[in-house]
């Protein structure tokens, strides 16, 4: 899973669970889940994190969530995080080019001008966070981002940005089945 040589401890009966329903529900269980095992803390605390960020209720949409960590995760040239968030993006919206088209330039991608402000965000955030000034916070509001969905993004792309240089310094591959997933319109879920 990575090029560090960590031992799994045992996991938490919440983790354990976890585990179980990943691989019930998607078939496997996600690569950053068992780079984590090694310490059920730091495994907790990101799948919580995680969780929160990309499922909980927001303004911002599942797919949002994902188009924005294909953005950052681009940005970082994070493989881990491109093949497997691409795979999301393919899967939520239907379309089997829109995870390429975001990995490679989203500037290219079919996406709405509301789209359009929320990732020129998340880029800056990954980028140049400092240099973040209210004209840029300005131009999501005009966009109508609400102050909640402002931080949200914030967040997603900070986590992101984050996530990605833990892969790539830990050498974190891909699942397999990433690849293949959601290539077909026909197979796509909305």
């Amino acid at each position: 899973m990575t090029a560090l040589a960590l031992e799994a401890a045992e996991l938490s009966p919440a983790m354990a669970a976890y585990f179980a329903k990943c691989q019930d529900k998607i078939g496997y269980v996600p690569n950053v889940l068992i780079a984590y095992s090694h310490d059920m803390a730091k495994l907790e605390a990101f799948a919580n994190f995680y969780n929160d960020l990309m499922l909980a209720p927001s303004g911002l949409t599942k797919l949002e969530r994902e188009m924005i960590a294909v953005v950052v995760s681009a940005e970082n040239r994070c493989w881990y995080c491109l093949v497997a968030h691409g795979a999301a993006v393919r899967q939520l919206s239907g379309d089997p080019a829109l995870g390429e088209a975001l990995a490679l330039n989203y500037r290219q991608a079919k996406v709405t001008p509301k789209q359009r402000a929320m990732l020129d965000f998340a880029l800056k955030v990954a980028r140049a966070s400092a240099e973040i000034e209210e004209a840029d916070r300005n131009r999501l509001r005009e966009a109508g981002f609400s102050e909640r969905d402002i931080w949200d993004i914030a967040a997603v792309s900070s986590f992101f940005a984050m996530s990605n240089r833990m892969a790539s310094a830990t050498g974190m591959q891909p699942n397999p089945e990433y690849h293949a997933q959601a290539r077909d319109p026909a197979s796509a879920k909305k």
